[in-house]
């Protein structure tokens, strides 16, 4: 299997364990109970060495809460998330390790009500 695709997997599924509602390829539909986790786009750059592949998947997770006032909420399934990448060490193929972590919390206007976005960028390299 890929390691993007793998990597993917991998989290979707320990990321469905915590509790929250997760959702990946597309956003929920509409009515769908806040707050919720979005599995969304990822990255994969890799390089051949002499007998394997290794290099870096870039992972975004998105969570999103229609109450503006929550923010701790957001913070705290932001960490819950952190935590789940931080223990994925091995897959079916791949070795992993995080290299970086960017985490923004933002307003978020796309809708009438006004929702509260939460943004995690995460990198892991893989062998």
């Amino acid at each position: 299997m890929d390691p993007q695709q793998e990597l993917f997997t991998n989290l979707l599924i320990e990321l469905k364990k915590t509790g929250y509602d997760v959702y990946d390829t597309f956003l929920p539909p509409k009515g769908t109970p806040y707050p919720f986790i979005y599995l969304a786009d990822s990255q994969q750059t890799d390089t051949r060495t002499k007998n394997t592949v290794i290099g870096n998947v870039y992972q975004a997770i998105h969570v999103w809460h229609n109450n503006p006032k929550q923010r701790g909420t957001v913070s705290q399934m932001l960490l819950d998330i952190k935590k789940v990448c931080y223990r994925l060490e091995h897959t079916a193929s791949f070795a992993w390790m995080i290299r970086n972590v960017d985490q923004r919390i933002l307003p978020d206007n796309t809708t009438k009500t006004p929702l509260l976005h939460g943004l995690l960028e995460v990198e892991f390299s893989f062998s």
